[in-house]
């Protein structure tokens, strides 16, 4: 079996390791998880990161996602950057009509208000 060495303490370590077991370094990354609630809450981030106008988007797993190697991480990702974005138009344009409506709602109050 293949072993490699612990950047930190110079000890043998397995490939398959995350964490050197002698003292503690990080020395690979663990897989993310792929799971139908992960999705789900990572889908959710997505669709309502626009309304909190992108404040947590460090924080946004995303972008991890996104990066990753893994074909089912990276998809999941994909997946999250397109409602993210689907969303961030839809806040505009709501916002927009939304607008429209509030200035053509006091426009036609005061034209009622003086009879034109």
């Amino acid at each position: 079996m293949e072993t490699n060495i612990c950047p930190v303490c110079h000890q043998p370590i397995l490939p398959t390791y995350y964490f050197c077991p002698n003292c503690g370094a990080k020395v690979n990354e663990p897989p993310l998880s792929t799971s139908a609630g992960t999705q789900a809450l990572i889908y959710l981030e997505s669709i309502v990161l626009p309304i909190v106008l992108f404040l947590f988007i460090k924080k946004w797993p995303g972008v991890k996602y996104f990066k990753s190697k893994d074909p089912k991480a990276n998809r999941i990702g994909q997946v999250a950057w397109v409602l993210l974005i689907v969303s961030t138009i839809f806040v505009i344009w709501f916002s927009y009509v939304w607008t429209e409506q509030a200035i053509q709602s006091s426009v036609d109050s005061i034209n009622t208000d003086f009879n034109f």
